[in-house]
């Protein structure tokens, strides 16, 4: 394998929250409310427990953050990031990954932005923990992953297509793709960003961030893909040393260490190696309590290999 698949688990969720997190220069650092990373904890906690997809438990889990979206859910790509979870834990099987992300999307109404966008991003990042993913045909394996549908993602990411095949620059695609509703827009405006850089995590970002104010949540999205696809290792090191010694309790740092620690065991009871047992004794400290309640990894293997 190019990386690990530990490393891309940890890259999604250090991408979309590194993303968020970068407004234009690494030196204006500030970590927005993501409330979005509450909901992804909650969800990857509810896999790690059940070892499986239940919507009611995950309903449960989020009833106050759900209350927090209010009516803005249709235009909010938080609920998109929300579901990474679900994207990591079942990326070798598209058939539960689309079942299951159908279902989570019911949460939130089952909007069909919401539903579209989540497939898409699902679908993107499942190809790169896979190591499948391939630039020329991600795309049209995308809008057949979305299937039918009556929002407009499928045409503006065949749009997205045609501005990658001729090497549109950032300018002219942002011109293109912005004359569709605001979430379909984040959508197809993070995968061109992602694809147009693809080897190149801290530049993704960089063009995400610049000129789309008015579009929220395009290089959290773009984050979470180049993260899955480029791994922890593809992210600069200067960044994330900013984000983890940031002394600000306003930055959210103690859910943005949860939630690294909640990636490794979840690929860990993905992989089915591990039996983890619940252990209340290390919850002294109420930011990290759920985290600490599974057992610490010692080592964890692709399935099926022997190292």
């Amino acid at each position: 394998m190019r990386y690990s698949l530990i490393s891309r688990f940890e890259g999604t969720f250090l991408g979309a929250i590194l993303g968020e997190s970068v407004p234009f220069s690494v030196e204006r650092l500030s970590l927005k409310s993501l409330h979005w990373l509450k909901m992804a904890i909650m969800g990857a906690e509810s896999l790690i427990e059940l070892g499986r997809f239940d919507l009611d438990d995950w309903q449960k889990r989020q009833q106050q953050e759900l209350a927090h979206l209010g009516s803005t859910l249709d235009v909010l790509p938080e609920t998109i990031l929300a579901t990474l979870p679900v994207a990591l834990f079942f990326h070798e099987n598209t058939i539960k990954l689309r079942e299951n992300l159908l279902d989570l999307t019911q949460i939130w109404g089952d909007s069909p932005l919401i539903r579209d966008g989540a497939l898409a991003v699902g679908y993107a990042i499942a190809q790169s923990l896979g190591e499948k993913l391939s630039p020329s045909t991600l795309i049209p394996q995308t809008i057949s992953f979305i299937g039918e549908t009556q929002t407009s993602l499928p045409q503006q990411l065949s749009k997205v297509n045609y501005l990658l095949n001729c090497q549109a620059g950032l300018d002219r695609a942002q011109v293109e793709l912005i004359r569709e509703e605001k979430l379909i827009n984040t959508i197809a405006m993070a995968f061109y960003c992602f694809l147009s850089t693809l080897e190149d995590f801290r530049l993704s970002i960089l063009r995400a961030n610049q000129n789309n104010d008015s579009l929220q949540g395009v290089s959290a999205i773009t984050g979470a893909l180049s993260g899955a696809y480029n791994s922890t290792l593809g992210i600069p090191v200067t960044w994330k040393v900013l984000l983890f010694e940031a002394k600000s309790a306003e930055l959210g740092l103690n859910q943005l260490s949860q939630m690294v620690k909640l990636a490794d065991v979840l690929m860990a009871v993905w992989s089915g190696v591990y039996n983890f047992a619940l252990d209340s004794s290390e919850d002294t400290d109420d930011d990290f309590a759920n985290t600490q309640r599974f057992s610490l990894l010692q080592a964890i293997a692709a399935p099926r290999v022997i190292r």
